[in-house]
């Protein structure tokens, strides 16, 4: 009796199924939890009417802030934001257009210093799900040039992939506020850095439409490129964050 097999294309839809469901399963338990601290930090001080809200634009996209006073001088903030950004990058061989989508879900603590100062102090986490899209550009000459082979885009098909980072990153930071104590409108500002840790990317192509031996020798050419471009993007193991902002206190 012969054994069945799964088409590749098949296996590769159930992969991505099973990715996204894995995604949305580490996802859903850290926002759940951050809902369940902010529902039980706004009910236990409920009587205190100076919740803040903040809107926001900057490197993580546009995104907001809730900020719940826990002691005169340490707040909670929840937050997040959402960025799309597409840019050119390369490695020695091979050019590329990248594609940055950034979403981010946070945790901080905020300290100041001095109570009724505008200066503070952030630490915390995020849920990080910024990734990197990526398409490698065929050359001029309609070619690409891997391990010292040229090959013939138009034989070999397309070349895609994405760069993934760790899902829970620690971020660390400083910031201002105009009127930290005030209630009404004020601005707000901050200067950190997100820990993404090292990125893991991936290649495949295609629609290769060469005999199989040179479909599987550009397979296996793809792959190490792939450890090319992780070196190429390695830059955002740590993502700048700047933000500004307007908030408004109850």
């Amino acid at each position: 009796m012969s054994e069945a097999t799964v088409p590749a294309s098949k296996l590769a839809c159930m992969n991505n199924r099973l990715a996204t469901r894995q995604d949305s399963d580490l996802k859903t338990p850290y926002l759940s939890a951050l809902a369940l601290v902010a529902a039980a930090l706004l009910a236990g001080r409920a009587d205190a009417a100076d919740i803040g809200l903040t809107g926001e634009v900057g490197t993580t996209g546009i995104g907001g802030h809730v900020s719940i006073p826990l002691q005169p001088q340490l707040n909670l903030r929840l937050g997040f934001g959402r960025l799309g950004y597409s840019y050119s990058g390369h490695t020695d061989t091979v050019d590329y257009d990248l594609s940055l989508k950034a979403r981010t879900y946070d945790a901080l603590l905020d300290y100041y210093p001095t109570q009724g100062g505008s200066f503070r102090i952030t630490g915390g986490l995020a849920y990080n799900g910024n990734k990197i899209d990526v398409r490698a550009k065929p050359s001029a000459a309609g070619s690409y040039a891997l391990q010292g082979k040229v090959y013939n885009a138009a034989d070999v098909g397309q070349v895609t992939g994405n760069v993934d980072f760790g899902k829970v990153s620690p971020y660390l930071g400083i910031g201002w506020n105009t009127h930290p104590q005030d209630k009404g409108w004020s601005v707000s500002s901050d200067v950190g850095v997100l820990f993404q840790g090292s990125p893991r990317t991936t290649l495949s192509n295609s629609g290769c439409k060469a005999p199989d031996a040179v479909c599987s020798q550009f397979n296996a050419d793809i792959q190490r490129e792939a450890g090319a471009l992780n070196d190429e993007v390695s830059k955002f193991k740590l993502y700048p964050v700047l933000r500004i902002g307007l908030s408004y206190k109850f």
